[in-house]
């Protein structure tokens, strides 16, 4: 199908669960005018979606980095799948859902065959990339022969133009999103509320993979702070699994929390909708651990379509996922007392987290529904494709914005 706009390689695409997948997924299927074919990471037994051509491969490789023997035979397996693929398309642009692994496969076709491509940054990997001289090197190649790079936070994009030395003229923000149709308020439901322990009690809720730049750690040491403050009802519910989750389990036994702090596990996608849908308050207290950090927080976004006030981290890019002081607080989570006032403030405010959560659905809604992202992300794709290129050329579409007058809020 020589008619094909863009092949996308991405490890992480949906059933795999991860915001970097989601985004993707959300933006390409809703381009009817654009067509995408997605060469994405193996998962046992599963082929879809259904509603955007995909094709699965080994994207998981031992290391990022070509020295180790290891990574040497995975590499160049993928390469030969990416370059049959390529060519069978019609050789369309090349988008890489991150710099590496990805973004080398489409160095190398860029490097052997002049094909314009565009990469993804999420903020997070840049810390990785940066602790190894050989991956660094890779990184460097990547982002210096990409028509486009898009950063899905402005503070990422800083950091790429400080520490990278990415160059303005080729450098997009381009925010995650949420689909505010499905992501939207409801009714308290006390007998779903009932059927998972939360019961009548007040709930915070935090959505995402238990890794230690999540923060669960210091809620549950503020829950203990507001416990010698005489607060007892409220709960912690921690939707999500990941390395962190013993710790944190004995962590909630030995401040005599265990009721009070919910492990929920990995959820479907509908009871995770009720979930925001249920809670009180949302809170991601997110903090930087090694140079970890959070480089967006879609979690934000959908907590606040669902109409609910929300708290985070003042660390990387949370804070362009909400409204300060409007739809939600924005805090130094590392700090428990400053947390644990953070909490307090809300939980004995009624009035105020109604309207916080308000405000919270409209700017999720009218800023971030994936419908207006997706329009945002055609206008930078109009020209990085091979047909308008003629090599590789700044990535200014007409429509999209230079950096400095990307900012969204």
């Amino acid at each position: 199908n020589s008619m094909t706009d863009a092949l996308v390689i991405t490890e992480t695409f949906p059933p795999r669960v991860g915001g970097s997948g989601r985004w993707l997924y959300e933006l390409y299927r809703r381009m009817p005018d654009y067509s995408s074919y997605v060469l994405a990471g193996e998962i046992p037994g599963e082929t879809g979606p259904t509603d955007l051509p995909v094709e699965r491969m080994e994207l998981t490789f031992p290391s990022w980095g070509v020295l180790d023997p290891r990574s040497g035979g995975p590499y160049w397996r993928a390469l030969r799948v990416v370059l049959r693929r390529w060519r069978q398309l019609g050789r369309p642009a090349i988008h890489a859902g991150r710099c590496l692994p990805e973004g080398l496969l489409t160095w190398t076709v860029h490097s052997l065959y002049r094909s314009p491509y565009v990469c993804y940054v999420h903020g997070e990997e840049l810390n990785t990339m940066a602790s190894s001289r050989e991956l660094s090197f890779l990184a460097r190649r990547v982002f210096g022969s990409a028509q486009c790079i898009i950063a899905n936070s402005r503070h990422t994009a800083g950091l790429l133009q400080r520490d990278w030395l990415v160059k303005n003229d080729r450098l997009h923000v381009l925010h995650p999103g949420v689909d505010a149709e499905r992501f939207r308020p409801t009714a308290a439901d006390s007998a779903w509320r009932k059927s998972v322990g939360w019961g009548d009690r007040p709930v915070l809720l935090t959505v995402g993979r238990l890794q230690t730049r999540k923060g669960h750690d210091r809620m549950i040491e503020a829950l203990a702070e507001l416990a010698k403050r005489g607060d007892t009802a409220t709960c912690y519910a921690i939707a999500g699994d990941g390395p962190e989750r013993s710790r944190l389990e004995s962590m909630a036994r030995e401040l005599g929390l265990r009721n009070r702090v919910l492990f929920m596990g990995r959820l479907g996608e509908d009871e995770l909708l009720r979930c925001y849908q249920q809670c009180d308050v949302f809170v991601l207290p997110n903090r930087t651990v090694a140079g970890d950090f959070e480089g967006f927080g879609m979690v934000l976004l959908e907590a606040q379509a669902c109409g609910k006030p929300v708290i985070a981290g003042i660390t990387g890019g949370t804070g362009e996922a909400m409204q300060a002081d409007q739809t939600g607080l924005l805090v130094d989570a590392d700090n428990v007392p400053v947390l644990a006032d953070a909490v307090q403030g809300l939980m004995r405010d009624p009035a105020r987290r109604l309207k916080m959560g308000y405000q919270g659905r409209v700017w999720a809604r009218e800023r971030f529904d994936w419908d207006v992202l997706s329009a945002q992300a055609r206008a930078i794709f109009a020209e990085s494709s091979p047909k308008s290129a003629g090599g590789v050329s700044p990535c200014h579409a007409s429509g999209s914005r230079p950096l400095a007058a990307d900012a969204v809020g």
